[in-house]
């Protein structure tokens, strides 16, 4: 594989920068600040996308590169594979996915996977390795090797790490250090204390204790529950029953309301007849009396011709006092004209004559007044004697009223009473044990009897909410336990992988010692031995003493006693040697500032080295001096030179 071109349009303090590689030796210079490290993390992140996540710094990578002076965050790189496909990658570093384009600028992006977490995966599958990888074999960044012994330390680790694990990373020892410190501080031992496994053992004995004694709850709750069933099924049963009675009882009393209306109309009845026999009874003694005073004006006028005396003194004592006191006053009179004016006495029987017609005349109208008051009588009576059949007829027939009304009013009362009886039946037939025998007595008997169950259930019901707390704190013991045991078994797990874990990197281990650790170390010599031009030929590397060198006297030595360029020349020797064997793509090596403390000698042994056994390869160095282009231009090498 080979980078073609760089596109930068924006790139931390990179912009508008079009860059174009050659096959073989690259050269990037630029002063310090001028933006090679830039560049670099530019290319990487083209590839893999860049990282939002701080990581245990202060600003993440994102944040770091992310152009202050425009919007623009974008760039683009063309590379071919050693198949000769070619590839377009345009990003905006904004978004988590870049496009894809193939040599005929075709969108290709989505025939490759995309991770949720890292986003597009193109470069990955396309080489078979991952950022990390990438990083660790093809990438020497800048400033891995500084002045100071405790970093000389730590790159020697890091050879060590490589010949004995395959990344300089990884340190069997420190990896197996550390698997054992997470097993104990994480999981824990049967001989730690306070540890998380510990802390569940423990914990567990005391909520299995508790359980024992809520248990009993449990059980009792069951009992209070059956119980509560019971009297409910049966409280139902008897509910039927009072309810279908309430509903006959219901009927009842309208039917019985019914047949009050119709003793109400019999009482008419009966108070009607006693009124009519009354009004019979009337009738009788007007008739009677109708009867008497026809007697009486007929016999008046049967004795007209009788003399007005005896008629007075027969008929009326009020007229015959009238007639005598007339005769004494006439007789008074007719002294008095003898004596006072001595009147003769034809006068006088004139005039007498004369006032007993007068007399006779008041006499007989006031007899004929008297018949007529008879008649009016006899009148007024006849008026009351139809009046009083009047009424006997109104009565019977108002009896005949009711007595129909009362024979509709049974008809009635009788077909509406089955139909809702027969409906009621119907409602409640199967709901109620032994239907037909249920009686409406019994009705204030089942009120009770529920009344009573109301109570039990109530008890049983305070009772009950009485063992609910016990019940939760069971529940939630029970919760517990089954978490605390999902713990235990988490942990076990965890253990047990820890414990695979270490098994796999002991055998691991082994295999490398045994297979290829010497493979490496024979390739680590061999490059050593060309970049020392022969200073230092054989690399050792064992439990005791680490990385050791042979010096061209025989003689082995520490590598911590080395010279810090003669350390950087392994650090470089281990990741040739392992380039090869990383992907079946060529892939291109990358410097970054890793000459800086090369001395001329070494830095044309490099070179020379670069040139001869990588010359299939696009190798591209990032400097800050013009000691490489000198150098490569004393030793004739071809180069692209390009400036920042």
């Amino acid at each position: 594989m080979k980078i073609n071109k760089l596109r930068v349009n924006a790139f931390g303090n990179l912009q508008n920068k079009d860059i174009e590689f050659k096959d073989g030796i690259n050269i990037i210079y630029g002063q310090n600040e001028s933006g090679k490290s830039t560049l670099l993390k530019f290319i990487i992140d083209m590839f893999y996308g860049i990282s939002k996540n701080k990581r245990g710094k202060v600003f993440s990578d994102y944040d770091r590169y992310k152009p202050w002076n425009t919007t623009d965050f974008s760039g683009k790189i063309v590379y071919t594979l050693d198949d000769q496909s070619k590839y377009e990658i345009y990003r905006d570093f904004n978004k988590k996915n870049p496009k894809i384009y193939n040599e005929n600028a075709e969108d290709i992006s989505k025939n490759f996977n995309i991770d949720k977490t890292t986003g597009s995966e193109f470069f990955t599958e396309q080489t078979g390795l991952d950022e990390n990888m990438f990083l660790s074999s093809l990438v020497s960044m800048q400033q891995e090797v500084v002045l100071n012994q405790n970093e000389q330390n730590v790159l020697i680790q890091k050879i060590a790490n490589y010949t004995n694990s395959g990344s300089d990373n990884i340190s069997y020892k420190k990896a197996i250090e550390k698997l054992n410190k997470k097993q104990v501080e994480e999981i824990g031992t049967s001989r730690t204390l306070e540890r998380p496994i510990n802390k569940i053992k423990e914990e567990k004995y005391e909520l299995q204790d508790e359980l024992g004694e809520l248990e009993e709850f449990k059980s009792k709750k069951y009992e209070l529950e059956d119980e509560k069933n019971t009297i409910k099924k049966e409280f139902e049963k008897t509910e039927y029953k009072i309810s279908y009675l309430k509903e006959l009882k219901k009927i009842n009393e309208e039917l019985n309301i019914e047949k009050e209306k119709n003793n109400i109309n019999k009482n008419i009845i009966l108070e009607n007849n006693e009124k009519i026999s009354e009004l019979k009874n009337k009738k009788i003694k007007i008739e009677k009396e109708i009867n008497n005073n026809v007697d009486v004006m007929k016999n008046q006028e049967k004795n007209n011709t009788n003399t007005i005396c005896d008629q007075i003194k027969k008929k009326n004592k009020k007229i015959n006092y009238l007639f005598i006191f007339s005769e004494l006053i006439a007789l008074f009179i007719f002294l008095i004209n003898i004596i006072i004016f001595k009147i003769d006495v034809i006068t006088i029987i004139t005039a007498l004559s004369g006032l007993f017609i007068l007399l006779l005349f008041i006499f007989l109208k006031i007899n004929n007044k008297n018949t007529n008051t008879i008649r009016d009588q006899i009148k007024k009576l006849n008026d009351e004697l139809n009046k009083v059949d009047f009424e006997i007829e109104v009565l019977k027939k108002n009896n005949e009223n009711k007595k129909i009304e009362i024979e509709k009013n049974n008809e009635k009362n009788n077909f509406e009473f089955n139909i809702k009886l027969e409906k009621i039946k119907n409602n409640y037939f199967g709901k109620i044990e032994n239907f037909n025998s249920v009686d409406i007595s019994e009705l204030d008997e089942l009120i009770n009897k529920n009344n009573d169950n109301k109570i039990k259930l109530h008890t049983l019901q305070l009772d009950t909410e009485c063992i609910v707390p016990k019940l939760e704190k069971l529940a939630s013991n029970e919760e517990r336990l089954e978490q605390l045991n999902e713990e235990e078994e988490e942990l076990l797990k965890q253990n047990e992988a820890i414990e695979l874990t270490k098994k796999l990197l002991e055998n691991a281990y082994k295999k490398m010692k045994e297979n290829v650790t010497p493979e490496f170390t024979k390739k680590l010599s061999q490059n050593v031995e060309k970049i020392s031009n022969g200073k230092y030929k054989n690399i050792k590397i064992n439990d005791e003493e680490g990385i050791i060198v042979e010096k061209d006297n025989g003689e082995y030595i520490e590598a911590q006693r080395l010279s810090v360029g003669t350390i950087d020349q392994l650090y470089l020797s281990l990741r040739f040697a392992s380039i090869n064997e990383l992907t079946k793509e060529n892939m291109p090596i990358v410097l970054d500032e890793s000459f800086a403390y090369y001395d001329t000698n070494r830095l044309k042994n490099i070179l020379a080295y670069l040139n001869k056994e990588f010359n299939n390869k696009q190798i591209i160095i990032f400097t800050c001096t013009d000691r490489e282009r000198e150098v490569l231009d004393e030793l004739n090498i071809n180069y692209n030179y390009i400036t920042l």
